[in-house]
């Protein structure tokens, strides 16, 4: 039985006193440890005060983003080795946003994931599709090519550490949601290609998020599939009201 696992990715929100205040919120009303992993991954200029925050409470605080490399000129990014000194337990990796709007390629987010483990961070690794090659049948060819290309050369016990996130691309943000069957679908088909390259039982291991426009009225469809093992979460984590309700409806499906 694989543990729930629920991602609060708040982007680029919030003052430092608002994060805060969040996790003040959310403190001791969270599912316990053993029953539901539960992230909070801020902004990076939070995260020391935020780990704080979270200290010795059933609450994990995660990073949005890191370089490949431990130090060096790279002007505005974020060191694995900065992130596991603060006390960082996760990391998103390969975001949409960071593939669209930064760039970043399956090579970049595959040194990414590498250094992750290297590090001891748990990688949350985002995959999915945009509408045209929805459209286009080639949403399995996609997920495929990330999947294989971003975990390339990992051992079986890093991939059973990794956390996929399936985000269909043209549902991030929109209020447009993959329905429940479809989502996991796909997710079905990324445990797959994980059974061929790291073999079952690797590929039972695993975690599967689904993202995209996921909040409290239909979180319950989606953690009730057969492959869908949590959420990563954008708009609905903003406020710790939506977010503890999110954690409540994922911990009784």
């Amino acid at each position: 039985m694989r543990k729930p696992i629920i991602a609060a990715n708040w982007k680029m929100n919030k003052t430092i006193d608002e994060a805060k205040l969040f996790i003040r919120e959310i403190v001791g009303k969270v599912p316990k440890a053993e029953k539901m992993d539960t992230v909070v991954c801020a902004p990076a200029l939070f995260l020391d005060a935020l780990v704080k925050e979270a200290a010795g409470s059933d609450v994990h605080i995660g990073a949005q983003n890191m370089h490949d490399q431990e130090s060096g000129a790279f002007t505005g990014e974020i060191s694995p080795v900065a992130l596991k000194d603060l006390g960082v337990t996760y990391v998103i990796l390969g975001h949409s946003e960071r593939r669209q709007l930064f760039g970043e390629t399956d090579e970049f987010v595959h040194n990414k994931v590498r250094a992750a483990f290297d590090h001891d961070l748990v990688p949350i690794v985002c995959v999915g599709e945009t509408l045209e090659e929805r459209e286009a049948d080639q949403t399995e060819k996609i997920v495929r090519e990330q999947v294989e290309k971003d975990l390339e050369g990992l051992s079986e016990q890093e991939v059973q550490r990794t956390v996929i996130a399936y985000e269909p691309i043209w549902a991030i943000g929109t209020g447009k949601s993959s329905s429940a069957e479809d989502a996991n679908m796909v997710c079905a088909y990324i445990r797959r290609v994980l059974a061929e390259k790291f073999g079952s039982k690797t590929a039972e291991a695993v975690r599967i998020q689904y993202g995209g426009s996921v909040k409290p009225a239909n979180i319950e469809g989606f953690m009730a599939q057969s492959d869908i093992d949590g959420a990563l979460v954008g708009g609905a984590s903003l406020e710790s009201e939506s977010f503890l309700q999110l954690l409540e409806a994922g911990q009784h499906v």
